[in-house]
């Protein structure tokens, strides 16, 4: 399928009746069983990924080259739409997130997301009108050919400020962001208030609030139109292999070696790929 196929495809699923879930692949095998499973996009995981290399997340340790060639992996193994997770859009100006928009759909990409994150661990979210005008200019490009995600990091980077929350995503959505985020919000009343304060745009939702996770039915009905996973799905595998590697440690080599047969994971690559 061609990029513009997927774009189509991608943002249809935002306006379709009750919303979607979008799981969030590391790798290939990972994106292949979400595949089977169902789901009609996946995204990328900034966290994940750099997780996966060795790295920390958001402190621009994973290049935008190293990320639009995963992002186009997966793309290619799985023929889906992909949402790209791009952090901050990989530059110092708004021309270089501008750039990273262009690349990113040249790679195929049906979508991806920028953040008001700064890599900066002393002053990690971006001033207002740096971060409207980075949005603007990725809108500029993204216009009519991959769906744009606009994000604050306002509540995972310790500011808990609603009304600046609300603020920022309003101007996301005026300079042009199709998609409208802010990770981990307080609880369900700050979700609602945030999917009236942009409508008729979308509002993603990551898994839930930091008062917990909720049913997607609870979400639905709250108006949120996409919930992606982040790190999680990634985590739950980790998980499982840490609860694998306990076992192996004290010679149960059967728990160990439980799962899925690598057997069945080349037969699932060998059909993606033929």
């Amino acid at each position: 399928m061609k990029q513009q196929d997927h774009y189509r495809k991608f943002l249809a699923l935002h306006g379709q009746e009750g919303g979607f879930i979008m799981p969030n692949a590391w790798d290939g095998l990972s994106a292949l069983i979400l595949k089977n499973a169902g789901f009609a996009a996946l995204g990328t995981s900034s966290a994940a990924l750099a997780a996966s290399l060795g790295r920390l997340d958001g402190r621009h340790s994973v290049s935008r080259q190293e990320h639009l060639a995963h992002a186009k992996l997966l793309t290619e193994l799985t023929d889906l739409p992909i949402n790209g997770d791009f952090e901050d859009g990989y530059g110092d100006t708004p021309q270089d997130v501008a750039a990273t928009v262009e690349a990113a759909i040249g790679a195929g990409l049906a979508g991806l997301g920028i953040e008001d994150t700064s890599g900066d661990p002393e002053r990690p979210i971006r001033d207002f009108d740096d971060a409207v005008a980075r949005i603007k200019a990725a809108a500029k490009v993204a216009k009519g050919r991959i769906v744009l995600t606009g994000r604050t990091d306002n509540f995972i980077k310790g500011r808990p400020d609603l009304d600046d929350t609300i603020k920022r995503l309003q101007a996301f959505a005026e300079a042009g962001a199709d998609v409208l985020f802010a990770p981990y919000p307080p609880d369900m009343d700050a979700v609602r208030k945030i999917v009236v304060a942009v409508a008729p745009k979308p509002v993603n939702l990551l898994v839930g609030t930091m008062a917990g996770t909720l049913p997607w039915t609870e979400l639905q009905k709250a108006g949120v139109k996409r919930v992606s996973l982040g790190a999680a799905l990634y985590g739950n595998a980790m998980g499982s292999l840490q609860s694998a590697a306990a076992a192996l440690s004290k010679g149960d080599l059967a728990t160990a070696s439980s799962g899925m047969s690598f057997r069945d994971a080349a037969a699932m690559i060998k059909s993606a790929t033929a």
